[in-house]
């Protein structure tokens, strides 16, 4: 990699406040607002609003669409394929 061309890579705190979920990860993201880690150390905190916490695909309470339902529907409405 060439030198004084790439952001800074530091660790930051990812936070999604609707869940009360935070992690701390690497990243060249940064932020002004900074947040006392659980090892004492102050890192720079990025809000989210959805995170593995909080999306419905990860909590399990995604719904699943009936494609079979809308097919049948579709079918009947405008005739089968021939």
């Amino acid at each position: 990699m060439r030198k004084d061309i790439h952001p800074p890579y530091a660790p930051v705190v990812f936070r999604d406040k609707a869940a009360g979920f935070a992690f701390l990860t690497r990243s060249t993201a940064t932020s002004a607002k900074t947040v006392e880690w659980q090892d004492g150390r102050t890192y720079p905190v990025i809000d989210v609003e959805i995170s593995s916490a909080s999306h419905p695909f990860y909590t399990g309470t995604a719904r699943v669409l009936d494609t079979a339902g809308r097919v049948e529907r579709f079918e009947r409405r405008f005739g089968a394929r021939r």
